[in-house]
Parts: structure tokens; C-alpha cells; sequence
């Protein structure tokens, strides 16, 4: 077992960890990291970031770890937790845990013979309920410097995977067609998760995302719709809403929200409300949950005390899992386990800052997510719906 630095999708330093089992099955997983991130996650780096992490493997990788059976996932993870010591991986980082969890995963399926997929295959998941692709088309928010206040605008693609990521991507390319016809002298660029970006405003945005999905739709005959990720907690301050140009208390931004999905056909809202606000996703979740899936991503991050908390209030109707949030497979499955139970459907995610490896779609499979949001451009975003592809069709020969 080895932890080494590389490097992520932004440029910023992350580790990535190699498991080795007993049989010689191997494998390396790097570690993503989140930029728009939930108060309740798991700290990501030990004070002093991954140089500290690495120290600090060195002093407890070995004695810990080493000699551990890949195949008991819940003991491997039991034992990062207790090298930890903390209650949010204070010590070693929860993208550090991440990596060495998933890689011992890896590593046990590998020496099995059996995709990731099926070691990870939750009681009752058929493993050939493939999820809709949740891609990232615009962006804005702290994921992109001048377009809107919204973080990220999606195309929400449903069918075998084929149908579904080839539609999410013909969104993609045609929302970037009609910006460059409004904006035809601008030099239009792409957010951290490979969305375009335009000095647009909020409304706007919504506007030319759907548009774009209905022409899609039309063309292709393919399920796609829109939906966002608001990130509201980003934009929260001092109890309002604070829009470029306007603000507005929890009543406005209901109604403000509860009109985009009514307008729009919107059928996918992730945390259209601040991390705190359970009520307030309740009441959404009631208005307009069966038209939309209401997901909690910092109100939840992957949080099994969180869920429990919202399963109480009946904030949502679907729970956006991350592991990385809580740091091992084991505490993320658990969360994913009870959301499914009291009738909230999981939606796998990637982070703005990622690697190029493949584990997610399985991760998305094994628990019949009912979304795999993982961006649409970009080596580390297409490593993932690359590898869904694979696991939705076999290869043609001749």
C-alpha cells in the first residue's frame, strides 16, 4: 500500500493511493476535491494540506494498514477511522481516506474477477438500472468568474447510457452554439466542471438551458430536461439571498424556485436552499417533488446523521452522495443504504476538482442511483461516462 502526490483536474495538489492484495491484484484511485463545499464534510486535508497528509501516512500507513484483507471492506475502513482519531478526519484528511477506501475496493474486486460494481451491489439493486447523466452545461457561482449566480446548469439525460450521455452532450454543444450567436464577439470559456460561461443573468440562463434541451429532445428523441444545482448556501448571507442585483428572504426564494420548475419543466433542483435550512427544502420538496427531485447536497454531504435529520422533516427526495464528504465507502454506503429506505433516491457525484479514474459509474450502478452527475467535457469527466458506457453495452467485434 503506497499514498503519492498528484495532481487534480484544476491543478491542485491531491494524493493518489495504490493497494496491493495478497494475490498481486492492484489498484490506484486518486483522491477529487470539492471547491463549493458543505460546513458538516469531513475536513479534506490535515492542517498543511497534502504534504501533511503524506507525512502523515508514513508514520501510520504501515503499522495500520499493511496486512489488512482487501476483502473486509468495513475492517479497512474501521482501521482509517481509528488512525484518524478525529470525528472529521481531522488527521489524516477525508480525500487521503477516500482514496485508500476506494482503491482497497478496487483492489478486492479485481482479485475476485468481478467488476467494482458487484462488490459494491446494494440488497435489492438489480445492477442493470443504469442512472440518468446529470451534466454540467453552464456554470456559474464559485465555479466560474462572471456568468451567473446559479453554480451549474444541467442537461439531465435518461436511457441506456448511449442514448442518454450522447443527448446530454448534444446539449452541451448546443448551448455553447447559442451563446456564441448572442455573444459572437465574446471568447466564451468553461467552468472548473467543463460548462460554458456567459455573462448572463440567472433567468436567461435557465431560459436558453431548457430551450437547448427541448431542441435536443426534438432532434434526438431522447430524454433530457434541465435541472440545477443552485449552491444557495454560496450566496447566503445574513439571512437572504444575495443575487448580483437583488436579494431575497427564504419566502422569495421559494417562490423564486417553485416558478423556475414550473416554467421551465426543471426536474432535477439540488440545494436551491442554504445548508441549514430543512424546513425550507420541506416545503419545496412538498410543492413540486413529483415533478422534480429535490436533492441535499451541503444540506446533507453524505451525512448519515444529516439524512436521518432530514428523513425526519421529509426535507428531500433525493440525497446527493459523495465520498469524499465523509471519507470511505463504508460510511458513504450506510448513508446510501437508509436514504433508499425511507424513499430517497441516491445521486451519485463527482467534485469540481477530479481525476481521471472510472470508479464512480460503478459506484452509481451498485446503488441504482437514480443520477450520475460527473460533468460532460473534460478527461477526468469523460472517464466516467466512458466507463458507464462500457458497463452498458459489450464491446462490438467483428
Amino acid at each position: 500500500m503506497s499514498l503519492r502526490l498528484i495532481y487534480d483536474s484544476r491543478g491542485a495538489a491531491t494524493v493518489e493511493a495504490t493497494v496491493v492484495a495478497e494475490s498481486g491484484a492492484r489498484s490506484s484511485v486518486g483522491a477529487p476535491s470539492g471547491a463549493s463545499t458543505g460546513t458538516h464534510e469531513v475536513r479534506a486535508w490535515p492542517e498543511g494540506g497534502v504534504p501533511t497528509a503524506l507525512e502523515a501516512f508514513r508514520r501510520w500507513g504501515t503499522p495500520t494498514l499493511v496486512g489488512l484483507p482487501v476483502d473486509d471492506q468495513a475492517r479497512v475502513d474501521a482501521a482509517l477511522h481509528a488512525a484518524d482519531g478525529s470525528r472529521d478526519f481531522s488527521q489524516i484528511g477525508g480525500n487521503t481516506a477516500t482514496a485508500l477506501s476506494v482503491a482497497t475496493a478496487e483492489a478486492a474486486a479485481r482479485e475476485r474477477g468481478i467488476p467494482l460494481w458487484e462488490l459494491l451491489q446494494r440488497p435489492g439493486v438489480p445492477g442493470t438500472a443504469f442512472p440518468a447523466i446529470v451534466g454540467n452545461c453552464l456554470n456559474g457561482g464559485r465555479h466560474a468568474i462572471g456568468g451567473p449566480d446559479i453554480q451549474e446548469f444541467h442537461a439531465v439525460a435518461r436511457g441506456p447510457p448511449a442514448d442518454a450521455i450522447r443527448g446530454a452532450l448534444a446539449v452541451h454543444a448546443e448551448v455553447g452554439r447559442r451563446l456564441k450567436a448572442q455573444f459572437p464577439k465574446l471568447a466564451l470559456g468553461r467552468g472548473d466542471e467543463g460548462g460554458w460561461v456567459a455573462p448572463i443573468d440567472n433567468v436567461e440562463a435557465v431560459e436558453l438551458l431548457a430551450a437547448s434541451c427541448t431542441a435536443v429532445r426534438d432532434q434526438l428523441k431522447v430524454d433530457v430536461t434541465p435541472g440545477l444545482d443552485l449552491a444557495a448556501t454560496e450566496f447566503y448571507r445574513d439571512g437572504r439571498y444575495r443575487y448580483h442585483g437583488h436579494t431575497v428572504d427564504t419566502e422569495g426564494q421559494l417562490d423564486f424556485v417553485t416558478k423556475l420548475v414550473e416554467r421551465f419543466g426543471l426536474t432535477y433542483v439540488e440545494d436551491p436552499f442554504e445548508e441549514e435550512a430543512f424546513d425550507a427544502f420541506h416545503r419545496l420538496t412538498e410543492a413540486v417533488g413529483r415533478k422534480a427531485l429535490i436533492v441535499g447536497d451541503d444540506l446533507y454531504t453524505t451525512s448519515l446523521p444529516r439524512v436521518l435529520e432530514g428523513d425526519r422533516r421529509h426535507s428531500t427526495n433525493a440525497v446527493l452522495i459523495k465520498v469524499n464528504q465523509v471519507g470511505t465507502l463504508t460510511d458513504a454506503l450506510a448513508t446510501v443504504d437508509f436514504a433508499r429506505a425511507h424513499g430517497m433516491v441516491p445521486v451519485v457525484s463527482h467534485r469540481s476538482g477530479d481525476v481521471p479514474d472510472g470508479w464512480l459509474a460503478h459506484l452509481a450502478l451498485a446503488t441504482a442511483a437514480s443520477g450520475l452527475k460527473c460533468g460532460l467535457l473534460g478527461g477526468e469527466r469523460v472517464a466516467k461516462l466512458n466507463e458507464l458506457l462500457r458497463l452498458g453495452a459489450p464491446p462490438e467485434t467483428p
